[in-house]
């Protein structure tokens, strides 16, 4: 094989693997939400959703 294959390969294969990681990282360091945007639905808005079911 030619050089530049290989090379944009592993290139895709760190961005790949890299996002992966970084996306593992940042969900296990912030799991949750802290806040939602306003406008959002509310805990009683959730209950009677539930209700209905």
């Amino acid at each position: 094989m030619e050089p530049t294959p290989i090379v944009f390969m592993i290139l895709a294969m760190v961005v790949i693997w890299g996002s992966l990681l970084a996306s593992t990282v940042f969900l296990a360091t912030r799991p949750e939400v802290a806040t939602w945007p306003p406008g959002g639905p509310t805990d009683e808005e959730d209950a009677a959703l539930d209700d209905i079911d």
